[in-house]
């Protein structure tokens, strides 16, 4: 086969003796990932067992087989197909050895494909041909599921993710003998690049405690309360679940209703703090309004028992007390993000169910109240498996925050797995520092009775919008929530997506503004204005409408929404006071913000 050496042009001369030495150097450090892996399985530390998605897989696939291979004319379809494109393949091939130019391959990868953007995916001949025999074969692979009949939905979906992932997991890019960006790298660096590698995978596994912690950032110069999450403020109240924090005034006045965020405690709330430029709760302080923020602890096995009525009560339920005794206001606005806004929708309606008026209004950011269209997280969603994760967290008494990360890495795995794989362990190249993904590794761990209950309640039952949910002996009916809500959803969610933040907007029995934002579900809620990216759009019919219907009549608004949702927050109440010393003779200050709970690291 003609054309197909790596092009070393122009490249540091290849020295045998350096590579091979490298090469033992690598081998020495992938024995020390090893010996990290293997150490705490021998010391009782971990204890493996099959895991209960490989169990999934296994059932999952062998339904998909039964269909084709139930019927000998149809398998024989089946192998046809592949044939009749692995033959246009070598017949491609063929041609172009012969020195036949402009031969159209037989498939290309998706333009925004960025695994295969290296020239040498194109324009070497066997580079060429390994990248379209892979597109072929998961192509295929794709339409064995696509086009089995008689396939209930949640199977086929399941089907559809678990080939998706394996066609990832095998893609030619990660792996160095058929990846030409690493083949290059390597011959030109005499295989340092590999060296650094092995490295940083016994590092990570050895971070990982036996398992493989994937670096997505470099932490060094990235410290909670040091260069992250520095808005000045003080914890004012603890308790077993979280510290409250008001966050010191920036203005001399400010408005009168003060601001409570409940964040998602799957992770911390530092997502909405930063850097000070890309910071939401400082935007909001310079803003002048008074924000108080729940920082949820990191439970251990003792809070296992905690469940979602604890976590209302000793959540946003006594923030509200404590804001009362602090700044005297009896009503406050709420934002919740993500399954805090799933939390706060039931505690309003909780609220509203004992005629109790705590609340002026509601801002949801990428926070869902119905799950018939909650996305890829579907997938693990069934009897079988909910029953499997809570045998497993009975045992612990919480569901580990690597898990659960693990499964939101999942839904991008290109992005948020494998690139790294291939840019940390092949190239040698570790990342570059990055709040935000420093952020997404900071996993937390989840109570099991917590979680047990938003995965029946919501996921598997959807009764919170059904008005079945049942919360301290309290039956939930979201159309009794009558204070004004602004719905944010963001475009490209995949873990809310934004037909299913708009199709919960109706269950609301008052005002709803739906904002769609550019994006997903971080940086489309994280989009200060002075980054001037993305957009976002609004439109006022959201009764009975579908996304895409929703679109073609909304206006589009250039830049952050943050502005939008300021000007909606003043118009429910303008009136302003002079701005508020942090915490009361009653509620003195426990420690700087951003506090303790946010330190534990899972």
């Amino acid at each position: 086969m003609s054309n197909v050496s790596i092009d070393t042009q122009a490249a540091p001369k290849f020295n045998a003796e350096a590579f091979a030495m490298n090469i033992a150097r690598a081998m020495e450090s992938s024995g020390q990932a090893l010996a990290a892996y293997l150490k705490p399985r021998q010391t009782g530390e971990v204890r493996d067992k099959p895991p209960n998605e490989f169990g999934e897989v296994i059932k999952t696939f062998s339904v998909i087989a039964e269909y084709w291979l139930s019927d000998k004319e149809r398998a024989s379809g089946l192998q046809m197909r592949l044939g009749k494109d692995y033959l246009d393949l070598w017949g491609t091939a063929v041609r172009r050895m012969a020195g036949e130019a402009d031969v159209k391959p037989p498939i290309e990868p998706a333009p925004r494909d960025k695994r295969f953007q290296d020239p040498q995916w194109k324009s070497n001949q066997f580079f060429d041909f390994i990248l379209q025999l892979y597109l072929l074969t998961s192509k295929w692979a794709q339409e064995l599921v696509r086009d089995a009949e008689g396939i209930d939905p949640h199977t086929r979906k399941k089907a559809e993710f678990y080939v998706q992932q394996i066609s990832n997991a095998l893609a030619p890019s990660n792996f160095v003998l058929t990846n030409p960006e690493v083949l290059r790298t390597t011959v030109e660096s005499n295989g340092d690049n590999l060296v650094r590698g092995m490295k940083m995978l016994a590092e990570d596994i050895e971070a990982g405690h036996g398992t493989l912690r994937i670096r997505q950032s470099d932490s060094t110069n990235l410290e909670v309360g040091v260069n992250m999450a520095t808005t000045p403020g003080k914890v004012i109240y603890q308790n077993e679940l979280m510290q409250l924090i008001q966050y010191s005034p920036a203005t001399e006045n400010v408005l009168r209703t003060p601001l409570l965020i409940v964040p998602p405690w799957i992770n911390k709330f530092y997502i909405l703090d930063l850097r000070p430029e890309k910071s939401y709760i400082k935007w909001c302080v310079d803003q002048g309004i008074t924000v108080f923020v729940i920082s949820w602890v990191n439970p251990d096995k003792e809070l296992g028992k905690k469940t979602w009525a604890d976590y209302m009560t000793e959540g946003p339920l006594t923030a509200m007390d404590v804001i009362e005794k602090v700044t005297g206001e009896m009503k406050v606005h709420t934002a919740g993000y993500c399954v805090g806004g799933t939390l706060l929708a039931s505690t309003l309606a909780y609220l509203a169910e004992k005629r109790r008026q705590r609340v002026t209004s509601a801002t949801f950011f990428a926070a869902q109240v119905d799950f018939t269209q909650a996305g890829d997280l579907l997938v693990f969603v069934d009897e079988d498996q909910i029953s499997a994760l809570e045998r497993d967290m009975q045992e612990s008494g919480v569901l580990e925050g690597s898990k659960m990360a693990m499964a939101f890495n999942m839904l991008r795995s290109n992005d948020l797995i494998w690139s790294y794989v291939v840019n940390n362990y092949l190239k040698g190249q570790p990342p570059s520092s990055f709040d935000l993904l420093h952020w997404n590794s900071d996993a937390t761990r989840m109570p099991a009775s917590n979680h047990s209950y938003y995965l029946r309640n919501c996921y598997l039952e959807n009764r919170l919008s059904a008005g079945t949910m049942v919360l301290d002996n309290t039956l939930l009916d979201l159309s009794k929530v009558k204070v004004p809500v602004y719905n944010l959803a963001a475009r490209e969610d995949h873990i809310a997506p934004a037909e299913s933040v708009l199709y919960g907007s109706q269950f609301f029995g008052g005002p709803v503004k739906y904002v769609l934002s550019g994006s997903g579900h971080i940086a489309g809620v994280v989009n200060p204005p002075g980054a001037k990216k993305y957009q976002y759009w609004t439109n006022d019919n959201i009764k009975d409408v579908k996304l895409a219907d929703w679109l073609k009549n909304a206006e589009e608004h250039k830049g952050s929404w943050w502005p939008d949702w300021r000007e909606w927050l003043e118009n429910l109440d303008a009136e302003k006071v002079a701005a508020r010393t942090v915490g009361s003779p009653e509620m003195t200050p426990l420690e700087d913000a951003p506090g303790s709970y946010v330190r534990v690291r899972a």
